[in-house]
C-alpha cells in the first residue's frame, strides 16, 4: 500500500493528479486557498479505498509537489519468497 504527501502551499490546483489517480483518492480542496491563491489538491486516503503507490499523480504533477511513499513490507509479502 502507499500514501502521498502534497505540498499544498506550492500546488496550483491544475487537477492533473486528480485526473490521473486510478482510485480517485485526490481532490481539489474547495475550502482552502494556499499562499499562491489557488485551491490545492488534497489526498483522501481515508476514503476506504487504498493508495497503491503507483505514482501516476507525481508523474503528472507539473509543479513536482507530490511525494509518494510505498509500504515496503507489504510489497515484499506480495512478491513471494523468491
Amino acid at each position: 500500500m502507499g500514501k502521498i504527501l502534497i505540498d499544498a502551499e506550492k500546488c496550483k490546483g491544475c487537477s492533473y493528479c486528480v485526473l490521473s489517480c486510478p482510485r480517485q483518492l485526490i481532490a481539489i480542496d474547495g475550502e482552502r486557498i494556499n499562499m499562491l491563491g489557488y485551491n490545492p489538491a488534497r489526498f483522501n486516503g481515508d476514503s476506504g479505498e487504498k493508495c497503491t503507490g503507483c505514482a501516476l499523480c507525481a508523474e503528472m504533477c507539473p509543479e513536482v509537489v507530490i511525494e509518494v511513499y510505498r509500504d515496503k513490507k507489504k510489497q515484499k509479502e506480495k512478491g513471494g519468497a523468491g
